[in-house]
C-alpha cells in the first residue's frame, strides 16, 4: 500500500510600504496593498479550494486526509480582513479528518539566528493552533522546510515526534523519499520528506503545455502513486496551497483534477490517504538520513540561497535579529510585534538577485522593482526600528 501524504503551506507575508529615508511613521506595512492581495487569493484559491477539499472529505466518507501548516501572518490577515476563510478551515477542523502542522508563527528564520526567538515563536504559533482549532501540534515544519540535524534536535527536544523536509537529491542519494526516516542522534523524532517529482507535476507542470505529460490526468497520477508500491509506503506530496487558483488558474483544470483525485488513487483498494502524524504511526523508519547542512524547498539549489544569497540579504537578516535584545526589553508590544513581522523570511526572499527561472519564481507577489529597492525599503524601516528602541516609543 503506498499512502498519499498532503501537505499545503498556507502563508502571506504583511508586505511593507514604501518607505523613504526621511519617513518617521510607525505604519511599517501596507495594509491597503496586504488587503486586496489576501481577497483575491482568498477568492481564487482558499475559499473553492477549502470548500472542494470539505466535499472530498465528505464523499471519501472522511478517508481522504489532509495536513496544513497556516502561518500566523495569515492567520491574522484571515482574522482583519477574511474571516470566513477562517471560518472555512474551522469546518475542515471539525470533520476530524485535517491535521495542522507547528511552524515559526512569523514564517521566520530564526533558527539560524537565535534558538530562543525560534523557540518562542514555534510555542506561539503551537498556542495559535490549539485555540483555533482545538489540537495541539505534534508535527513541525520549520520556515520553507529549512532543516538541518541541529534543526531535528532541537524539535524533538520540544516534544514533537516527526518534521517535515525536502527529499533533495543530495542528501537522499540511491534512497527514496517515499520512506519514513530518523534524523541522527534523535532517539523518537521522525522525518518525512517530500517527494518533489510528484508534488512539482501539480504545483509547477500542471498547467504547462510544453510538457511532454500534459494534460495531467487523475488515471496518469494515480498510476504513478501506484508504481511507490514495492518502493517505499508514502507518497509525500508537499506544496503551496496557492497551487489551486492562483499558480494553477481554474481554467487549467486544476480543480477538477483535485476533485477526482482521491477516487482515483484509491480506486484500486490499494492505496489510501493519511495525515502526517498517521503516516508516521503507521509506518516505521527504514533508516537515518544525515543532514548536516542546511536544505529547504527553494529553487534548483534546495538551499538557503533564496534568502541568504547576497550580501543584502545577508546584512537585512543580521540587523533584524541583532535588534533582539533591544527589542525585548523595551517591553513594547507594539513595537516586539513589528519586529517580529519583519523577520517574515518573505522579505529577504524579495531581495533575491537571482535570475533565469529561479528568478520568475522570486517575482511572484514581489511589491517591488528590483532586489535593490526592497533592500533599502526594509532598510530604512529597520532604522526606524532602531530608534524606537532608543527613544522607547
Amino acid at each position: 500500500m503506498a499512502s498519499v501524504v498532503f501537505y499545503f503551506q498556507v502563508h502571506q507575508p504583511f508586505r511593507l510600504r514604501r518607505y523613504s529615508v526621511f519617513d518617521s511613521s510607525h505604519a511599517y506595512f501596507d495594509d491597503v496593498n496586504n488587503e486586496a492581495v489576501l481577497r483575491k487569493v482568498a477568492h481564487k484559491c482558499y475559499l473553492p479550494t477549502n470548500q472542494l477539499m470539505l466535499d472530498c472529505i465528505r464523499q471519501h466518507e472522511g478517508r481522504f486526509r489532509i495536513s496544513y501548516s497556516v502561518t500566523g501572518t495569515i492567520i491574522e490577515q484571515f482574522q482583519q480582513w477574511a474571516p470566513e476563510v477562517l471560518d472555512s478551515f474551522k469546518a475542515l477542523a471539525e470533520t476530524g479528518c485535517v491535521e495542522f502542522i507547528a511552524e515559526t508563527y512569523f514564517h521566520s528564520l530564526s533558527f539560524i539566528y537565535d534558538r530562543d526567538c525560534f523557540i518562542r515563536q514555534t510555542q506561539l504559533h503551537c498556542d495559535l493552533m490549539e485555540k483555533l482549532f482545538g489540537r495541539r501540534p505534534t508535527v513541525f515544519r520549520n520556515t520553507e522546510l529549512t532543516y538541518n540535524n541541529d534543526v531535528a534536535k532541537t524539535v524533538e527536544d520540544m516534544g514533537f515526534k516527526a518534521i517535515l523536509t525536502e527529499g533533495a537529491d543530495h542528501v537522499l542519494g540511491y534512497r527514496s523519499p517515499n520512506f519514513v526516516y530518523n534524523p541522527p542522534n534523535c532517539g523518537n523524532l521522525k522525518l518525512m520528506m517530500k517527494n518533489y517529482r510528484l508534488s512539482d507535476d501539480i504545483a509547477f507542470r500542471f498547467g504547462n503545455r510544453a510538457w511532454a505529460e500534459w494534460p495531467l490526468n487523475t488515471e496518469k497520477f494515480a498510476g504513478w502513486v501506484d508504481q511507490i508500491n514495492g518502493n517505499g509506503y508514502t507518497c509525500n506530496l508537499f506544496m503551496d496551497y496557492e497551487t489551486f487558483g492562483e499558480h494553477q488558474w481554474a481554467d487549467t483544470g486544476i480543480f477538477e483534477f483535485m476533485r477526482a483525485l482521491p477516487g482515483a488513487i484509491m480506486a484500486n483498494g490499494k492505496n489510501d490517504f493519511l495525515t502526517v502524524s498517521e503516516a508516521v504511526e503507521r509506518y516505521q523508519p527504514v533508516g537515518e538520513v544525515d543532514i548536516p547542512h542546511m536544505i529547504s524547498w527553494a529553487d534548483t539549489e534546495r538551499d538557503l540561497s533564496a534568502w541568504l544569497g547576497n550580501s543584502m540579504q545577508s546584512n537585512a537578516l543580521h540587523d533584524v535579529y541583532a535588534l533582539n535584545n533591544e527589542v525585548l526589553t523595551s517591553g513594547n508590544e507594539q513595537l516586539i510585534h513589528d519586529w517580529r513581522k519583519l523577520q517574515t523570511s518573505d522579505h529577504f526572499y524579495y531581495m533575491c538577485t537571482k535570475y533565469f527561472a529561479d528568478g520568475d519564481v522570486h517575482k511572484y507577489f514581489n511589491p517591488y522593482e528590483s532586489p535593490y529597492d526592497a533592500y533599502i525599503n526594509y532598510m530604512n524601516i529597520l532604522d526606524n526600528v532602531r530608534t524606537r528602541c532608543g527613544n522607547g516609543e
